[in-house]
């Protein structure tokens, strides 16, 4: 059975500020039901392939304020497709013991192999299939879909197709990110 609630969480950052973002869409409407968003000093630097300390602190704090719970989220991000098998996806995952699928806009590690579905090809890392290579437009570029917490690979690419309407990134995350881009020049516009 799919999910009803559907949420997609993104940061964005602002100075030494980090806007976490989380938006909760009905699938079967595609209504956005709810939007919460936490605002954070930055304590954890840029560091590649370790974003998820950085980003995760705000995304929970916005999701605390959630008065719908989500059955997943999804994150803009890696999740099983990741040098250490830990991206942002999984590692929230943990944190709020929750279902997660990351949804990257480019491939972190690994080769896209040859797939047997005409929906998505295998990640390939260290002999591992770590995520799906998934065209979500005919004609456009790919997302790379991967296993965050409590889901699995064939079930992640689902959900993620279930939630694309027209564009390339799934609503969820997309109403995530244009919820985070609004913060981010509202804090510049205070700041400056």
């Amino acid at each position: 059975m799919p999910p009803r609630y559907v949420a997609g969480v993104d940061v964005a950052y602002a100075g030494r500020f980090s806007i976490g973002v989380v938006a909760v869409l009905d699938l079967g409407s595609g209504r956005v039901l709810e939007v919460e968003k936490s605002l954070q000093e930055t304590r954890f630097p840029y560091v590649p392939t370790l974003l998820s300390f950085r980003e995760v602190p705000p995304v929970v704090s916005a999701i605390r304020k959630l008065k719908i719970r989500p059955q997943v989220f999804l994150v803009d991000g890696h999740g099983r497709a990741h040098p250490y098998r830990l991206g942002f996806a999984s590692h929230l995952g943990l944190v709020i013991r929750a279902p997660t699928i990351g949804v990257a806009k480019r491939i972190l590690c690994g080769r896209v192999g040859k797939g047997s579905s005409m929906l998505w090809n295998p990640i390939l890392h260290e002999g591992e299939v770590v995520g799906a290579e998934v065209y979500t437009k005919p004609g456009g570029k790919p997302v790379y879909v991967s296993v965050g917490h409590m889901v699995s690979l064939e079930t992640a690419v689902k959900i993620v197709l279930m939630c694309v309407k027209g564009h390339r990134i799934p609503e969820p995350i997309l109403k995530a990110h244009q919820a985070a881009s609004r913060e981010k020049e509202r804090l510049k516009n205070l700041l400056t």
